[in-house]
């Protein structure tokens, strides 16, 4: 994978920024993140936390953590039930405030993620992008990104690539920073937290794009 260059905001600044951000944050939500994982653990049981393999920079795999929003409900055959059967209104609520996704600051004091950057999704996507789409994994995955400011789940796949891509082609001290006041307005605001019809967002099978 052929990575644009970097500039020095990319190469001196932003892991730093990112671990310093984690850890501040870390400390100040540690008792809200206690707390949640408690309404979890009597809510829905165990495990609190949903581990899943994800991709991070250069499609390196890493174990990206979330507090758990689904029941493990399944049919007669031993398949889990559709997310939307086994999303609770306690998980809504836990993904509509984005608190399912503070174990994650874990993952960015780790290196796995930044605070800004495309967010991580599945590992069965990897062979799914197109050259273009692709790369999004040339920069760290983000707890927020410019995807997640202009729609969250509620535009199409190809919408969101092209706003990772716009972004990993425009990393600027600024841009970050006006990303992540932008994600406390919409996580705020509840808006883009699912796709239209969907439980959170339909899956991705590949675009014709290329």
């Amino acid at each position: 994978m052929t990575h644009k260059p970097y500039g020095p905001y990319e190469r001196f600044l932003k892991r730093p920024q990112d671990f310093i951000c984690a850890l501040l944050a870390t400390i100040i939500l540690f008792p809200v993140m206690i707390v949640t994982a408690i309404l979890v653990r009597t809510k829905l049981g165990s495990p609190v936390l949903f581990p899943q393999d994800r991709p991070g920079k250069d499609g390196r795999i890493f174990k990206l953590y979330k507090f758990r929003t689904m029941t493990d409900e399944k049919d007669e055959n031993g398949k889990l039930l559709p997310d939307e059967v086994r999303l609770t209104s306690f998980g809504r609520k836990l993904r509509s405030t984005s608190l399912d996704e503070l174990p994650e600051l874990f993952n960015m004091l780790k290196g796995d993620m930044s605070v800004v950057g495309p967010r991580p999704l599945l590992v069965r996507y990897l062979p799914r992008y197109n050259e273009h789409q692709a790369r999004r994994h040339e920069v760290r995955p983000g707890f927020t990104g410019l995807a997640q400011v202009r729609g969250r789940n509620a535009i199409s796949w190809e919408d969101k690539f092209e706003w990772d891509i716009k972004y990993v082609d425009h990393i600027t001290f600024l841009g970050d920073w006006k990303i992540i006041f932008e994600t406390v307005r919409t996580v705020l605001k509840k808006e883009g937290i699912s796709a239209t019809g969907e439980a959170t967002m339909d899956e991705f099978m590949g675009s014709d794009i290329e």
